[in-house]
């Protein structure tokens, strides 16, 4: 049985932990095991540069703060080496990121399974999440299918006008001959 002191400040990583599960619109759980030293001093200044809190998680900790937020779907993944990416602001950003470094050749990066808004997502959906546009490509993809139709209409009204303009210019032409 731990002393005070020790479960004290286990249960204060729980809290410290469970409050960031709580706070995170997204994350992503990954096996980092056999990851050289480089890769992972990259990734982690690729994570701090995107707004990302990256930490290798201990499973039994992790396991009571995932509980305590309602995310018990993580339990089967807890186990093994894993390190938790999560974003406070952007959902997709943890995704991408590890997605990224995961498929690169010689990568050690599995990832195990992820979460967004509350909802446990498989690896498939992790990889699928990071394969959406950013925020601005589809922020723009809506505001150029709002303003089609829009552009439509004045191309309409500007051939009608066009086409005014050409018969009356023709029958001016007339008159004039």
């Amino acid at each position: 049985m731990p002393n005070a002191k020790v479960l004290s400040e286990k249960q204060a990583i729980v809290e410290a932990l469970a409050e960031k599960l709580q706070n995170s619109c997204a994350g992503v759980l990954v096996d980092y095991s056999g990851t050289d030293v480089a890769t992972d001093t990259q990734l982690r200044r690729a994570m701090r540069a995107a707004g990302v809190e990256y930490a290798v998680v201990k499973n039994t900790l992790a396991r009571f703060a995932a509980n305590k937020v309602g995310y018990e779907g993580l339990d089967p993944f807890l186990n093994g080496p894993t390190a938790l990416a999560i974003s406070a602001k952007d959902p997709v950003a943890p995704a991408k990121l590890l997605c990224e470094y995961a498929n690169k050749k010689d990568s050690n990066i599995k990832i195990k399974v992820g979460f967004v808004e509350g909802k446990i997502i498989s690896e498939k959906e992790v990889q699928a999440l990071a394969e959406l546009p950013s925020r601005e490509v589809l922020v723009a993809k809506v505001l150029g299918t709002m303003i089609a139709p829009v552009s439509g209409l004045v191309n309409v009204l500007n051939a009608n006008i066009r086409g005014l303009a050409v018969a009356l210019n023709a029958i001016a032409e007339k008159k004039s001959a």
